[in-house]
């Protein structure tokens, strides 16, 4: 799948507040705008994007964010092993 789709739609990235706990808990963030962290990295040039089912993929850095393909909502992140 055609990853231009998700970054050409980068503005409709948003999470829940259930959402933005998890992913500061599993990337042990301290920042509280996970959104614009998530789309910085999505944004970078090494990042991995790909479609799974109704998921979008994006891993970079070790750490792997999955989103929704329909609602563009960032559901969760996780770091993952190189």
């Amino acid at each position: 799948m055609n990853k231009k789709i998700l970054l050409s739609n980068i503005d409709k990235l948003h999470t829940t507040k259930m959402g933005i706990d998890r992913i500061k808990r599993n990337l042990k963030l301290e920042k509280n705008d996970v959104v614009s962290y998530c789309k910085q990295k999505i944004l970078s040039k090494n990042c991995n994007i790909y479609k799974q089912g109704k998921n979008w993929y994006a891993e970079i850095d070790n750490c792997r964010i999955t989103i929704n393909s329909h609602s563009y909502t960032i559901i969760t992140a996780h770091q993952i092993s190189a």
